[in-house]
């Protein structure tokens, strides 16, 4: 037996959630809606500005494998913390929900990396990252014991921005596939995809066995409508997923094609959304459900983690998937 059903690659970040309004975003010069890197000073001045302020375990595919150890798999989460106060937080937090974090905090200059997330009436949420740390992952942060024991492998596009990140996440790949696993990657951002494009894509035809993204992603990443954007990609990816904000999930796996539906709501919170869907949804692909019902158990999993606020799931998932006749 594998010793993980997943393990995921990413940046390990600490969200700091503030509610606030639009006068607020435009008074401290916040964009609305979207992930902007920010500075340490500019992470000083937002953080001493929030308001009552909760902390949360954060990062994009730290939340998925988060949600995948709350539906009962055995998960590991790869990133880098620095040993101080919001790193060792970072630490127990994961091993509280029952997640291994391989890789202990570690000494160093930049400290451990944080998220101003200010969360308006809307739900909408702005993002405001400093990245510190764990933007340092490499192939020394990767042990070949926890990749080359794992069905699957789930891997952050916002890694891509640093070489050393690019090199970690070939070596995770390969070890992943040396022992019988599945490796796939988050597109993350359009933004982020706009700035690795050509690296992308040759990930997507010669590396991964699937791919999630959202449908600006795979739009930007090959430069064309959404239609012709996921048949190319179908073409050269095993499995493919879209998720378009409010509309069906698209899933594609060869001359296979899946419509999922969604059931619209107005967001609480929209932080973890999309991290959450892809839980849900890897939860059915490694415990083998067809595309339909893995695709039903990600957008369950979604419209859990909008109803309230924070990117983690609060209620039972699992239960929710029993309630709706999938497990």
């Amino acid at each position: 037996m594998k010793t993980y059903q997943v393990v995921g690659i990413g940046n390990a970040i600490v969200d700091v959630i503030a509610q606030c309004d639009d006068s607020f975003l435009d008074h401290m010069g916040i964009e609305k809606g979207i992930m902007q890197l920010i500075e340490r000073e500019r992470a000083e001045t937002l953080y001493a500005a929030m308001g009552e302020r909760t902390q949360a375990p954060g990062g994009s595919v730290g939340n998925t494998i988060a949600g995948l150890g709350n539906l009962g798999l055995r998960a590991a989460f790869i990133g880098r913390v620095r040993d101080d106060a919001l790193g060792r937080f970072y630490e127990a937090a994961l091993h509280g929900e029952g997640t291994d974090f391989p890789n202990p905090p570690v000494k160093g200059d930049l400290p451990t990396s944080r998220s101003m997330i200010f969360v308006t009436p809307d739900g909408e949420r702005s993002m405001n990252t400093y990245l510190g740390i764990s933007a340092e992952v490499s192939t020394g942060d990767v042990p070949l014991e926890v990749v080359e024991n794992c069905w699957i492998l789930f891997l952050e596009g916002y890694l891509f921005d640093k070489d050393y990140g690019k090199a970690a996440f070939l070596k995770a790949t390969q070890g992943c596939h040396r022992g019988g696993g599945r490796a796939g990657i988050a597109l993350s951002d359009p933004f982020c995809v706009d700035r690795h494009r050509d690296s992308f894509r040759r990930l997507v035809k010669d590396e991964m066995d699937y791919v999630i993204g959202n449908r600006h992603e795979w739009e930007s990443l090959y430069q064309t409508d959404l239609d012709s954007a996921l048949k190319q990609a179908a073409s050269e990816c095993g499995l493919v997923v879209c998720t378009r904000s409010g509309e069906s999930v698209i899933v594609l796996r060869g001359e296979e094609r899946v419509e999922v539906p969604v059931n619209r709501t107005v967001p609480v919170d929209a932080t973890g959304a999309g991290d959450q869907f892809a839980a849900g949804f890897l939860y059915g692909y490694a415990t083998g459900q067809d595309l339909e019902t893995a695709g039903r158990m990600g957008c369950i999993a979604a419209a859990e983690v909008i109803s309230h606020f924070g990117a983690r799931p609060e209620s039972d998932i699992k239960a929710l998937f029993r309630a709706q006749g999938l497990i």
